[in-house]
């Protein structure tokens, strides 16, 4: 653990000066090569074992079941003991989560994270990541898994700010943080497959 924590310190910093300082952090190196692409090839072993699901809206049972608000398909992170992949991933979130609360009182005492994909025309629509009935998110944090990406990939996060907006590529190794029930974000019509680790830092 102290070893991952001295080898992430500096991108954990990065993250929070630019959140601080722009309410959207971006690490450009977040993920080494080698754990996006392990990561990665875990994505497309739950796609292709048909393990990623339909993303829904909310914490209800009656969930858009016409994608109309988004089409992407998901998985959660942590059903698959002893992958050691998502075993660092998760080391390095409960590292970021101690540097938090160690630096900044964020007083965060959980996360949970899910592999996303949007497959070729999938979307999501404008939105915050916090429940209108629970407000125990307190933090997103997107990792973003996409080889090569370039603007004609489309895919890009949109960070809506009053009238202004900032579009991220959501290019390989890529980290974004911001403020889970502040920031509007949605993600652009993907044109090829999007690949990405999401979740949210907790306070339960």
């Amino acid at each position: 653990m102290a070893i991952i924590y001295f080898l992430m310190k500096a991108k954990f910093e990065e993250l929070i000066e630019g959140f601080v300082t722009g309410n959207v952090g971006i690490s450009e190196t977040f993920l080494s090569l080698r754990l996006a692409a392990a990561l990665r090839q875990n994505l497309l072993h739950l796609n292709a074992t048909h393990q990623m699901v339909s993303a829904g809206i909310g914490n209800q049972p009656d969930k858009d079941k016409g994608q109309k608000t988004r089409s992407d398909k998901t998985c959660w992170l942590g059903n698959d003991p002893g992958n050691h992949a998502e075993d660092e991933f998760l080391d390095m979130i409960r590292e970021f989560v101690g540097h938090l609360n160690g630096t900044c009182y964020t007083g965060l005492n959980a996360f949970e994270f899910h592999y996303a994909l949007y497959e070729e025309g999938a979307f999501y629509k404008r939105h915050k990541d916090q429940f209108k009935n629970n407000d125990n998110r307190k933090y997103s944090l997107i990792s973003y898994l996409n080889e090569n990406w370039t603007e004609s990939d489309g895919g890009q996060l949109i960070i809506h700010d009053g009238e202004s907006k900032q579009y991220i590529v959501p290019g390989n190794q890529k980290a974004v943080f911001f403020q889970s029930n502040k920031t509007e974000h949605e993600v652009a019509v993907a044109n090829r497959a999007r690949m990405s680790v999401t979740g949210w830092l907790k306070q339960v």
